[in-house]
């Protein structure tokens, strides 16, 4: 009962060409236009293609079984930045490992890229499992002796400082229902937002996910044993404790300057060995960083 697990997240992949539309000038993305192209975000994942492209080796090369991305596809959540970021990532390559995926508040930009389910179509492969009714959250997948349980947190937001995010009440009771469907194993849930920041306290109102108490609730009563997350670019975990009922991981983001990195797994039984994976620019390489032991909840 060994599983090997590859989790990674916010890459930011852009295109050049974005492919505006009229009614685009009146979005979000404008605001995010600028931020990207002249106040710095833009450098900061400039290496982001190249990191890719060397990702995709370690999924083929490590003996992963399964994949999961939290999310954070894109920049501007442009039709192109997704069909782009989809074939960069392999999302249709039968040489890689099966994946599971969830959007980032920046895959729900607008709107308009909700509406349209962007995410949904280009990373489709990557969307399927059990399900209870026609959304396409959650659902959950087998991996082995463990479920993987997708849970979409990200919403549209109207103004530029609000990257928080919600899984609302209807989403979680789907969940409850989905969950009570599932057999034995593990229960591992992937998200986009996190319970907790760093010291274990909700992130601030712009940035958190807005309903964190009852999502805690509800997952802690539909058994999950691990939470897994991106949106915080910096990786970190947190333990069992008073606050928390299971443990908590952010894989930080695999692509932006100085914080590059995704995380390895290895779940035996309800034992998870975590070893950091973090790129070196000088060896364009990944190399092995920060390893930590958890016992999982059974």
């Amino acid at each position: 009962m060994t599983l090997r697990l590859a989790h990674f997240s916010d890459v930011h992949l852009t295109v050049k060409a974005l492919g505006w539309r009229r009614r685009d000038l009146m979005s979000k993305q404008i605001t995010g236009y600028v931020n990207v192209r002249l106040l710095g975000r833009g450098a900061r994942f400039k290496h982001a293609p190249r990191i890719v492209e060397l990702l995709r080796q370690e999924f083929i090369s490590r003996g992963y079984d399964h994949l999961i991305f939290s999310g954070d596809a894109t920049k501007l959540a442009f039709e192109r930045e997704f069909a782009n970021a989809a074939e960069r990532l392999g999302v249709n390559d039968p040489a890689q490992p099966p994946g599971i995926a969830v959007p980032g508040n920046h895959d729900f930009y607008t709107r308009d890229a909700r509406d349209r389910r962007l995410f949904d179509v280009h990373f489709k492969p990557w969307l399927t499992g059990h399900r209870i009714d026609d959304h396409v959250y959650p659902f959950a997948q087998r991996a082995g002796h463990a479920w993987l349980i997708a849970v979409n947190s990200s919403t549209p937001n109207w103004w530029t400082f609000d990257a928080s995010g919600m899984m609302g009440p209807e989403q979680l009771a789907r969940l409850r229902t989905l969950c009570s469907t599932l057999d034995g194993g593990p229960r591992i849930m992937v998200t986009h937002y996190p319970l907790r920041a760093p010291n274990r306290k909700p992130e601030r109102r712009s940035h958190r996910l807005r309903d964190h108490a009852a999502a805690m609730t509800t997952a802690k009563d539909c058994g999950i044993s691990l939470w897994l997350h991106g949106h915080i670019h910096k990786p970190y975990y947190l333990d069992v404790g008073p606050d928390l009922p299971f443990p908590t991981i952010s894989s930080g983001s695999c692509t932006q300057t100085g914080r590059w990195c995704y995380n390895d797994y290895t779940l035996n039984g309800h034992h998870l060995q975590v070893v950091q994976r973090k790129y070196d620019i000088l060896q364009h390489a990944f190399t092995d960083g920060m390893h930590a032991e958890l016992q999982l909840p059974a």
